[in-house]
């Protein structure tokens, strides 16, 4: 009776509880990888902003085209 009790808890500890540990953290990972609504938010400005820049980049250089059209050489 002894053997099988013994039996049973490294059983549990050798094969259960590892699984468990890996599908609790497996879980964790998920959750921790999706973004909050704070940092979605974030990520909405940072995108907006970085338009924003690259519409005024094309603006200078369509400017600088028209006034200075060897710009790109010296540049």
């Amino acid at each position: 009776m002894e053997f099988v009790v013994f039996f049973l808890g490294f059983l549990a500890l050798a094969v259960v509880a590892p699984i468990a540990l890996i599908g609790h953290y497996i879980v964790r990972w998920r959750s921790i990888r999706t973004l909050s609504a704070e940092e979605e938010r974030t990520m909405t400005e940072l995108l907006g902003t970085a338009d924003r820049l690259r519409e005024r980049v094309a603006n200078l250089e369509r400017i600088l085209d028209a006034e200075a059209p060897g710009w790109r050489k010296d540049a």
